[in-house]
């Protein structure tokens, strides 16, 4: 039987390179996104490269718990994934004495609410399998504070603790946790900054991280993965 990975906000970025790097290993993919055509674009090159695979693509925007749930019901409909990933997300540059209104919710309900949701959604079935591995997508946000960083900052170091939480909870039942705490990766939030591509870490980078995380023997895990810029923060 297959192995399957579910990565939400899998369209682009990072998400997007994990996806291609287990497609590759002949792993059926589940993910979501907002946009139907970015997901129906996905769908046609994973299926077009990677024959052999089964793609499951469904709208849906993870900030709204309703839609969580509803993306949960229709991926158990096909099955429970091998492995989770947790990588949906927004930043939006602020500080918390004065963002705007509605910054706080947006984020937390992104970035947290989501992947809290959803873990519960598929942990049940996951612990009667015995088996299973969840990635969260934080952040060096989420060890570091930055001037700038506000409620997206408070919502990775929530996301850590969260992650830290499962990984005690899951011990006893064979599944792993780790956390993937990457600094600033060149994917389309960073489009039109004047600095140069280079600077950035490569989101293939990280998606090999995961890969190789994945494949410990085991009595094995990675709890942990922080990766920078080899030049350091921006």
């Amino acid at each position: 039987m297959s192995k399957s990975i579910l990565v939400t906000g899998g369209t682009k970025g990072i998400g997007r390179a994990i996806i291609e790097r287990f497609a590759a290993e002949e792993f059926d993919v589940f993910t979501c996104a907002r946009t139907e055509a970015e997901l129906a674009s996905l769908k046609a090159f994973l299926k077009e490269k990677y024959p052999t695979i089964g793609v499951y693509a469904i709208r849906a925007d993870l900030s709204k718990k309703a839609d969580v749930m509803r993306f949960v019901t229709e991926i158990k409909a096909v099955g429970i994934p091998d492995v989770l990933v947790n990588n949906t997300g927004v930043f939006i540059p602020g500080a918390i004495h004065n963002e705007p209104e509605g910054n706080f919710e947006l984020m937390m309900e992104t970035n947290l609410y989501s992947a809290y949701y959803l873990t519960r959604g598929f942990v049940k079935e996951m612990i009667e399998r015995k088996s299973g591995h969840i990635f969260s997508m934080g952040s060096v946000a989420g060890l570091t504070a930055y001037p700038n960083g506000g409620t997206y900052a408070v919502s990775k170091w929530a996301m850590l603790g969260m992650t830290k939480c499962l990984r005690e909870e899951l011990k006893p039942h064979q599944i792993k946790v780790t956390s993937i705490l990457a600094g600033a990766t060149y994917t389309s939030s960073w489009e039109g900054v004047d600095l140069p591509v280079e600077r950035f870490m490569k989101a293939e980078d990280v998606a090999e991280s995961v890969w190789s995380a994945y494949n410990l023997s085991p009595q094995s895990v990675v709890e942990e993965i922080v990766i920078r810029p080899q030049l350091g923060d921006i």
